[in-house]
């Protein structure tokens, strides 16, 4: 079948791969023809970077991992799906016997396998095989390219949980990107009154304010710590959720925060960052972390069902499949005002 691979560093093909030899459908498996494949942050470093982390691409690897498609298969033993539902599928299949996975934390399993992650072979391809109990049928009125966003729509509710948030309090996000802008709904869904939301680009910022009782601040412009206090009687926001990535942004993580207030670091660091443990001990802040997320695939197809959240705003292009490797080459660049770009298989 044909497929998008990252032969190398900076070197993508559309090729023929022989990857369906290796996957043998179970009896609580089934089989998918891919429809629309969302363009991670991941997918993009691992072309530019050729590694994440520990995470290195020793060879060939087909990308992707926000997925949709049409089930076109089910092994023998398989009850909640059948031919023809339109699905979403959770990426990260643990091992069932780990403790993490016996504890309820499968998410940070060390034994998961995800989906392009090295040596873990992607999604950007014909079809594939995934397990009944990761696959999740999209209602009639979610299509296709809001089912591919439940993946990255999955890390914003996992944050906004961890968060505690409780009805009417004020969060910020840092950073405009997909992460933060789906971090900001999820914070309003769960009850947040209002969410400031930083970035550089003014087209994304443009696009966040478009999302609800949003309030961009463009941090090349204005003093983010200023504009909070003022707009919050000097007191701060109860939740900061750093999305940049940055470690520039994550030092300051505690100087908007309210006392009693909490932090959530979602961006990914690739190397080791510092912050003021000062100034989160005078404001006894609680800090959580997370790491993709766990047991919110249901609730974020119910909440797009429901119209909770609508992340059509957020989807600014879509690429046919041929035009994968181009795709990438836009994505790598960055490019001002898009947030989330798709690849549309051949059906």
């Amino acid at each position: 079948m044909e497929a998008l691979v990252l032969e190398k560093k900076m070197d993508l093909s559309l090729r023929d791969f022989p990857i369906e030899r290796d996957e043998v459908m179970g009896p609580h498996d089934v089989r998918i023809k891919l429809h629309t494949v969302g363009i991670c942050g991941s997918d993009v470093h691992y072309y530019t970077h050729g590694k994440i982390g520990p995470f290195e691409v020793k060879a060939p690897m087909i990308l992707g991992h926000e997925a949709s498609g049409t089930v076109v298969d089910c092994g023998a033993a398989v009850t909640t799906l059948k031919v023809g539902d339109r699905v979403c599928m959770e990426p990260g299949i643990p091992d069932p016997n780990s403790r993490a996975t016996r504890l309820g934390m499968y998410n940070i399993d060390p034994a998961v396998r995800f989906w392009a992650t090295p040596p873990v072979h992607g999604i950007l391809r014909p079809s594939c095989v995934h397990p009944e109990a990761f696959t999740f049928k999209l209602p009639d009125n979610v299509s296709f390219a809001e089912g591919a966003m439940v993946e990255p729509l999955a890390v914003g509710v996992h944050a906004a949980t961890k968060a505690r948030i409780r009805p009417g309090d004020i969060a910020l996000v840092m950073g405009a990107g997909p992460i933060g802008l789906v971090t900001a709904l999820s914070a309003l869904a769960a009850g947040c009154a209002r969410v400031f939301v930083t970035d550089i680009d003014d087209a994304k910022l443009e696009i966040a304010a478009g999302l609800g009782p949003i309030t961009p601040i463009n941090v090349l412009k204005e003093n983010m710590v200023e504009r909070i206090r003022q707009a919050t009687d000097g007191w701060g926001v109860e939740v900061v959720f750093e999305a940049t990535g940055s470690p520039q942004a994550a030092a300051t993580v505690f100087e908007p925060l309210c006392p009693g207030g909490c932090v959530v670091m979602i961006g990914g660091q690739p190397n080791p960052i510092s912050y003021d443990a000062g100034a989160a001990m005078v404001r006894e802040a609680r800090v959580e972390n997370i790491f993709r997320y766990a047991h919110v695939f249901p609730r974020c197809v119910a909440m797009l069902s429901s119209g909770a959240i609508d992340v059509k705003p957020l989807l600014t292009r879509k690429f046919d499949f041929k035009d994968s490797v181009r795709a990438f080459e836009i994505a790598a660049s960055a490019p001002k005002g898009d947030v989330k770009m798709q690849i549309e298989l051949p059906q």
